[in-house]
């Protein structure tokens, strides 16, 4: 007999490419770690400290489908690089941190760009314009066993096949290891944690019926239709 006194909710299981699945435990996103998309948001590029906002395990969404989501009008994409851990801790050293990482796969942080600029203005939290239902369209994940570590390699996002952003991997202003290092300074990281690393410069709305498309060097790409 079961302890659990509802039934309990399903948990986040993503493909990974050769067979399996990865369990998703936690979602941490990086914010404005490329240069041009710092500077097309308004702020200074210098490598000032990381920050992070999370997006909910279940906001990560396979189907392909993006439903466009209630109370926005100006819903914006970011093609995103997403990195798996299959392992993790504290203080992890930047010469191990690539030690924990399972694989990647491509991913959009797709967000409420109105919503988020009211929190924003009014000094409160993200999450309404960041972590609603669906709001992480993600690829399969490719082990580092298939496709070695991702330092380098275009990163691509297209509307309806006409570029909107375009960037390359090497232009993250924080690298994955010294995300991964300094995440785990402030969280005790774990096997199934997921983080989605930024976007390049070029982001803008869509609307329903906008076919987005991102791709990334040694990923492929990634189709996903605004519903």
């Amino acid at each position: 007999m079961s302890d659990f006194v509802i039934p309990p909710p399903p948990s986040t299981r993503l493909d990974v490419v050769g067979g399996g699945v990865f369990p998703v435990r936690r979602v941490y996103c990086i914010g404005r770690n490329y240069a041009a998309h710092a500077i097309e948001m308004g702020h200074d590029p210098d490598r000032e400290a990381p920050f992070f906002f999370q997006k909910n395990p279940d906001n990560l969404d396979p189907s392909g489908v993006f439903p466009y989501p209630p109370h926005s009008s100006d819903v914006h994409h970011e093609a995103e690089l997403s990195v798996f851990l299959k392992s993790g801790g504290m203080n992890i050293s930047l010469e191990t941190a690539l030690d924990h990482v399972y694989g990647y796969a491509l991913s959009l942080d797709m967000t409420r760009r109105d919503l988020q600029g009211q929190m924003k203005k009014a000094g409160r939290p993200w999450e309404i314009g960041k972590a609603f239902e669906r709001s992480a369209p993600i690829g399969p994940v490719h082990k580092v066993a298939d496709v070695g570590h991702l330092q380098s390699g275009a990163i691509t996002l297209k509307v309806n096949d006409v570029l909107r952003q375009k960037g390359d991997l090497n232009q993250l202003i924080w690298k994955i290891p010294e995300v991964i290092s300094y995440l785990s300074e402030y969280f005790e990281l774990a096997a199934g944690d997921v983080i989605m690393t930024g976007t390049p410069a070029g982001v803008a709305p869509v609307v329903r019926g906008d076919v987005m498309e991102i791709a990334i060097e040694g990923l492929g790409s990634m189709k996903v239709t605004v519903a």
